[in-house]
């Protein structure tokens, strides 16, 4: 039984394929297309998921699509959208899913459409380690959904209450991201990141913005939002009761710019909390599986399992709508008579493509650039790359399947010595090209977590922040709080990538390298040999670490560089506009 899981037409567009239950495969488009958040039908995705699995179209038992397009089209209808608009027409046609899953993708058998929290939901539970799990889902808005409560049991799931729209955490944190001078739906980690720098005085004015209710209910006081059909996601009532001028986009930031940002961290952490708790109250689980674009703010996912009697948290690592591709596709297995055990538990998230020594060799050989070869020989490869951070180069780590979701895990990663005072400033601005108080996370050998940091259990996919408590120096992955969005390593699930920790380990004493994501500021993250060989060259990354081959950039000719960059192509723009939610 082949089902593909689609997640399109919004953003975030992703596509997921399930042989019998078991994850052959799970990609977003963005990655081959190079616009971020492309919302485009994943076609190149979904050539990919096929490729892998050696199938065919015609392969493919089902397609399962990740929200309801009619029920999408009421709130949209209801929003006030103009159907005369050409443009806005063809984006709000609830055809247009199952039309381009026709004529685009080639597929002419079942199409399911799943409501989108429903899709939230299984995508965590059904790739947890649970038998039995509470459901928390959070995000800006599905159909109407913008927050469900639910209880998951063997393969049975049930979603019993929700707060619809126009209430919504997601569009609460995503309206102050906005205020902030951030982009929606792209600089919700910024705000998140900027947080700690502040201290929480704008606290009690945003309470004011967002009423609890009994059971899992809130609402928005509507009056200091203008996301329904305004140009801007807050209204003046909003600049009136903060007492300052919205930020200007990449203008400085100041100290009431981190106090806001802090004061939103807070009153989100606190609603969070206490919903939890509700949850935790109807359901008597102690296993919660969160989901949504919400349930990537790592700080917050700390903080709820902490705070709430819940022993165990799961969120599904591509917990926004890629990940929905996933939850769709589980739905379907399920319905089309699939055990609820033949879906393993996601415990890593290395299905994207790979590339083969020779491709990447045939690349090089391309370009002319000078590269040592250690095919054979991995283990001097690791060495030679654990000293070279240890000397205090910046490493571009291209190996093995990409990563799935949004964050780098050792396959497509940027790599550094968490130990060196100047290495996260260094590194926000010649490799990155972003704000230079954005963090960098540490990845840290599974078995040596407890002697740095102060958490009691794995923590593979960056999802929760702790506190360092290491006898090492470690500036580069500290945050001003002392917190650290940690990665536990195992040799079982990334042995490469552990081996290169282990190889540092022995050299320096120190078992974490400081990571984050291959790519610079407003692109995706890298996919192709070529994709690595150019941010490389376009960036302060000191040396390329790609398969069995490594790149010193100081080695290379000036003239090498440019004959290698002689082809190069700009990535392109993301074309979602993103100042104001368009609920599209």
């Amino acid at each position: 039984m082949n089902i593909v899981g689609i997640s399109a037409l919004y953003h975030d567009a992703a596509c997921c394929l399930l042989c019998d239950g078991k994850l052959a495969a799970s990609v977003q488009e963005e990655r081959f297309t190079k616009r971020k958040s492309d919302p485009s039908m994943p076609f190149h995705a979904l050539s990919y998921c096929l490729r892998e699995a050696r199938l065919t179209i015609a392969d493919i038992d089902m397609i399962a699509y990740y929200e309801d397009p009619g029920k999408k089209l009421e709130r949209q209808l209801w929003s006030g959208h103009d159907l005369h608009d050409e443009v806005l027409r063809d984006r709000m046609d609830p055809e247009r899913p199952g039309r381009e899953i026709r004529e685009l993708l080639g597929f002419e058998g079942p199409v399911r459409m799943y409501e989108h929290h429903l899709a939230h939901a299984a995508a965590s539970y059904y790739f947890s380690p649970f038998e039995e799990a509470a459901i928390f889902t959070v995000d800006g808005v599905g159909e109407w959904a913008t927050t469900t409560y639910g209880r998951a049991e063997g393969p049975g799931l049930r979603l019993f209450e929700e707060v619809a729209f126009p209430h919504s955490l997601g569009l609460f944190y995503a309206t102050l991201t906005s205020y902030l001078g951030f982009k929606v739906n792209d600089g919700e980690y910024k705000v998140m990141g900027l947080a700690p720098y502040g201290v929480p005085v704008y606290a009690e004015q945003l309470s004011r913005l967002v009423r609890l209710e009994a059971a899992g209910q809130f609402k928005l006081d509507t009056h200091y939002f203008d996301f329904i059909k305004g140009e801007r996601m807050y209204s003046a009532a909003l600049e009136e009761l903060l007492g300052m001028p919205p930020r200007r986009p990449e203008s400085g930031l100041e100290q009431k710019h981190m106090d806001l940002a802090r004061s939103l961290q807070v009153v989100l952490e606190e609603i969070l909390i206490g919903k939890a708790n509700y949850l935790y109250e109807k359901t008597r689980s102690k296993n919660l599986c969160m989901g949504g674009g919400v349930a990537l703010n790592c700080v917050a996912n700390g903080k709820v399992l902490q705070q709430t009697p819940f022993e165990r948290l799961y969120i599904q690592p591509a917990a926004n709508d890629a990940g929905c591709a996933l939850g769709a596709a589980a739905l379907a297995h399920i319905e089309m008579g699939g055990s609820r055990e033949s879906i393993r538990e996601m415990d890593h998230v290395y299905h994207g493509p790979a590339y083969s020594n020779r491709e990447i060799r045939n690349l090089l050989d391309a370009t002319s650039l000078e590269y040592n070869g250690y095919e054979g020989r991995q283990g001097d490869l690791l060495k030679e790359t654990a000293s070279r951070l240890e000397q205090g180069r910046v490493i571009g780590w291209f190996q093995g399947r990409m990563e799935f979701g949004p964050r780098s895990l050792g396959a497509r990663s940027i790599l550094a010595d968490p130990r060196q005072e100047d290495m996260r400033d260094r590194i926000n601005a010649m490799v990155k090209k972003r704000e230079n108080f954005r963090p960098f996370a540490p990845s840290v050998l599974a078995e040596r977590v407890s002697e740095h940091f102060d958490i009691g259990h794995s923590s593979p996919f960056m999802l929760e922040t702790c506190q360092v408590v290491s006898e090492l120096s470690l500036p580069s992955i500290t945050h001003v709080d002392n917190s650290a969005r940690i990665q536990t390593v195992t040799e079982e699930v990334n042995p490469l990538y552990y081996g290169l920790i282990t190889e540092f380990y022995a050299l320096t004493g120190c078992p974490i390298v400081l990571n984050t994501s291959f790519n610079v500021r407003g692109q995706p993250i890298v996919n192709t040999p070529a994709d690595a060989v150019i941010c490389f060259l376009r960036s302060g990354i000191d040396c390329l670490v790609i398969g069995d081959f490594l790149i010193d950039k100081a080695v290379n000719s000036i003239e090498a560089l440019e004959f290698a960059l002689k082809n190069y192509t700009d990535f392109h723009k993301a074309d979602i506009p993103q100042d104001v939610y368009t609920f599209l």
